[in-house]
C-alpha cells in the first residue's frame, strides 16, 4: 500500500509517481462502498478517501492489456460526464476506438433501428453510475464491461474495475492518456518505451 510520502519505486510504476499525484487520480470521495473497500489506502482527515496508487497502476496495466486484444471497431467507450469527452476524442482520434460521448440512447448496443447502433465486442464506461444504460444494454449482449470506478461507486455487472477518481479532469486525462499509449504499443505503432507526441494535457478538458 502507499502514501503520498511513499510510493512504490518509479521503474515499477507505469508513469511516475508525480505524474500520479499530480493528476489526482488517487483522491477519491467522502463515500465509500463495499466493492471499493481494497482499493482504499486510507481516509483523511477531512473525510476523503484515498485509492492505492500501487493498485491504480495494476489496473491500469491490465487495462492496457485486456483491451489490446480487441480492434479499434470492436471498443465502445462511452462518458456522460463531461471531463470525459476531450479524453474520449483524443482516444478516438489517435486509436480508432469508437467513443459516444453524453446521454448514452438506450439501445444503441441492441436495436440495429437506431441511427446511433453500434455493434460491439467490449464496453469501457467512465463511470458506472451515469452510464448505467450502457451497461445495461452491454448486459443484453453479452459483451465484457470495463468501468472506472471511485471510491462511491458499485462494481455489480463489472467485468474489470479500474478504481481511480473518475470525475476530475486532470484524472480522466492521466488514464486515458495511459491507454491510448498502451493500445498504440500493442498494435505495434509505439516502440516499448515510447509514448505519444500528446501530452496528459492535450487530453484534458478546458
Amino acid at each position: 500500500m502507499t502514501t503520498d510520502e511513499q510510493l512504490p519505486p518509479e521503474e515499477d510504476l507505469l508513469v511516475s509517481a508525480e505524474l500520479y499525484l499530480k493528476s489526482g487520480i488517487h483522491i477519491g470521495t467522502k463515500f465509500k462502498t463495499k466493492y471499493m473497500e481494497k482499493f482504499i489506502y486510507k481516509t483523511r482527515p477531512d473525510g476523503l478517501s484515498v485509492l492505492d496508487i500501487s493498485l491504480i497502476d495494476q489496473r491500469l496495466r491490465v487495462l492496457g492489456n485486456f483491451v489490446s486484444q480487441y480492434n479499434p471497431r470492436d471498443i465502445l467507450v462511452v462518458s456522460r460526464r463531461e471531463n470525459g469527452w476531450k479524453p474520449l476524442r483524443m482516444l478516438n482520434k489517435l486509436t480508432g476506438i469508437r467513443i459516444h460521448e453524453g446521454r448514452y440512447p438506450p439501445g444503441m448496443l441492441t436495436n440495429p433501428n437506431l441511427d446511433r447502433y453500434a455493434e460491439a465486442k467490449l464496453l469501457i464506461v467512465t463511470d458506472a453510475w451515469p452510464d448505467r444504460n450502457a451497461i445495461n444494454d452491454a448486459l443484453r449482449v453479452g459483451i465484457p464491461v470495463i468501468a472506472l470506478c471511485d471510491t462511491n461507486n458499485t462494481a455489480n455487472n463489472i467485468d474489470l474495475v479500474i478504481p481511480c477518481n473518475n470525475k476530475g479532469k486532470k484524472s480522466l486525462a492521466l488514464v486515458f492518456w495511459t491507454l491510448t499509449n498502451s493500445y498504440l504499443r500493442s498494435k505495434g505503432r509505439l516502440g516499448a518505451e515510447e509514448t505519444i507526441t500528446q501530452s496528459v494535457d492535450d487530453f484534458m478538458e478546458e
